[in-house]
């Protein structure tokens, strides 16, 4: 069945984003402060039937891939287990997860045997001081333990996901670039977006001279990698090596956005730097039928705006991250 998720703008909407917590066990200077007890009642999560039955009803309505993400989705209970159930939906065609890897290396064999078919591993630096500093943590070693597993668990390509922050962690581009080309996994340099306090306080570094750079020094031509991901990637001729930008204040890419984000507790977030929202919590405790959720999908994705304006208006999206759902 082709999707019947349009959006208003044309845009097909087939990728959903799914936090399975909003707890994380890291304080990233550009994600959740220090001290911060925000986070939404366990009472309030959707458990697992409530979330097979949603990604199930989204699936019959087109959606092909989803993203388990977070606050950091290793921490939920038995992980393991609803990454398999949702990877058994019909029509689900690609189950993937975002994790900052502290928790990796006893999960990796796990979410593999699951079906979770591929990782994107949260990696600012590979000084142990910095890391500390930027995820205001010291668990370097553990992250690259959990490397470490994913690889001997099989998982192929593993794409490293660097927030490039201007005077803290740029001068180690190139650093980061020799790693990922030595171990076999993919780059992805993200800008830090303006969301909550600590993503207005990051020091927002411009991807695009970067680019450039990289391109001249490396010989990197355009090229296009499986995922349904905002990144523009270049490689090396020989296929070997790729780096993926992800700049949405530089270069938007919301002429092109096919996902939303879906929270802890239901909330159907249609863009990362815009207010419009739908709640399915509710609907699914009261025992709606499969055509009321169904519908109440389609009037979901017809609130999804056209673009974000973390440019224009900075300060408009207080919410954090972690509270949106990676």
């Amino acid at each position: 069945m082709e999707s019947g998720l349009v959006d208003q703008f044309g845009r097909r909407i087939d990728y959903v984003r799914l936090s399975v917590t909003d707890r994380c066990d890291l304080r990233c200077s550009y994600c959740m402060p220090e001290g911060f007890t925000g986070f939404e009642e366990p009472g309030h999560w959707l458990n697992f039937d409530e979330i097979v039955r949603l990604v199930g009803a989204f699936s019959r309505l087109g959606v092909r891939r989803i993203r388990l993400t977070g606050g950091e989705p290793l921490l939920r209970r038995n992980i393991a287990e609803l990454a398999g159930r949702i990877a058994a939906l019909p029509g689900i065609e690609d189950l993937s997860l975002s994790t900052n890897a502290t928790q990796l290396e006893r999960h990796a064999r796990a979410l593999k045997a699951a079906g979770v078919t591929r990782l994107n591993v949260s990696l600012d630096s590979l000084q142990r001081e910095r890391v500390t500093q930027i995820n205001g943590r010291d668990v370097l070693a553990r992250v690259m333990s959990g490397l470490d597993a994913a690889q001997e668990a099989g998982f192929a390509p593993i794409k490293i996901n660097m927030v490039a922050l201007r005077g803290t962690n740029d001068d180690e581009i190139d650093a980061m670039v020799a790693f990922c080309m030595a171990r076999g996994f993919i780059l992805r340099l993200i800008e830090a977006m303006p969301m909550g306090e600590t993503g207005r306080n990051a020091e927002y570094l411009d991807l695009q001279p970067v680019k450039e750079r990289l391109r001249a020094q490396f010989g990197l031509i355009e090229t296009i990698l499986p995922g349904a991901g905002p990144a523009r990637y270049l490689g090396t001729a020989d296929g070997r090596f790729n780096i993926g930008f992800i700049t949405p204040i530089s270069q938007h890419f919301c002429e092109t956005c096919n996902r939303i984000r879906i929270a802890v507790d239901g909330t159907a977030y249609m863009c990362l730097g815009q207010e419009e929202k739908f709640e399915f919590r509710t609907l699914l405790r009261d025992a709606c039928s499969d055509a009321e959720l169904e519908a109440a999908i389609l009037h979901a994705i017809d609130l999804k705006p056209e673009r974000h304006e973390f440019r224009e208006v900075p300060y408009k999206i207080l919410r954090f991250m972690s509270m949106t759902g990676g």
